[in-house]
């Protein structure tokens, strides 16, 4: 009895060794001949405050009519006074008409346009103002940074970079004011809004 129990001991060993070494072979890290593993392209993150790339844009016009501009698909619509504001986070489209006896210049809106921002905002800076051209027509183009409105929820507010295009028609003016998180690439977005723009009847 006590051989036998010895002999089963001893075949035991074996096969706990065997199945060990068969393991420890398949544990190398090794991959079959001729296969290969091919690791999932890494999901696009942007940057806080970037508009996605495949952001859609769709057309807006006031109630009144008179101009049509395309906005960002999904974003929170409210009155701000006369203006409509389009957002999402810390960005946002503003969109101001009125009626205006003379088209806007360079020399009118650093003279008589940013100094009225830099009463209603916090923290201007101005930059550059120029003539440019869009599809819709020629602009005034005032560059600048200010602070954010506070956030209601987080208490935070963030330094944004704006683009203000003042188009004039005809006695009336459209400001699109564009705003973004300083840093945020938002260049093509931004360019969709305003070669978007158009007068309308």
């Amino acid at each position: 009895m006590r051989r036998t129990l010895s002999a089963l001991a001893s075949g035991l060993v074996v096969v706990t060794g065997a199945v060990a070494c068969s393991a420890s072979s398949g544990s190398s890290g090794s991959s079959p001949s001729g296969s290969s593993t091919t690791a999932a392209p890494p999901k696009e993150v942007n940057p806080a405050g970037d508009i996605p790339d495949d952001q859609v844009f769709v057309a807006w016009s006031p109630s009144g009519g008179g101009h049509m501009v395309k906005i960002p698909e999904g974003w929170s619509r409210q009155q701000a006074g006369k203006a409509t504001v389009f957002s999402d986070k810390f960005n946002s489209v503003r969109i101001d008409r009125e009626l205006v006896n003379t088209a806007p210049t360079v020399a009118s809106v650093r003279s008589v346009d940013l100094p009225a921002v830099q009463r209603r905002a916090k923290n201007v800076r101005a930059g550059k103002v120029s003539t440019v051209q869009r599809n819709g027509g020629k602009a005034v183009l005032a560059l600048y940074q200010a602070d954010s409105a506070t956030d209601p929820v987080t208490g935070k507010s963030v330094r944004q970079e704006v683009e203000r295009y003042a188009f004039w028609k005809n006695g009336t003016q459209v400001v699109i004011t564009l705003s973004g998180a300083v840093g945020a690439d938002n260049v093509d977005p931004w360019r969709i809004v305003t070669d978007s723009f158009r007068w309308t009847p």
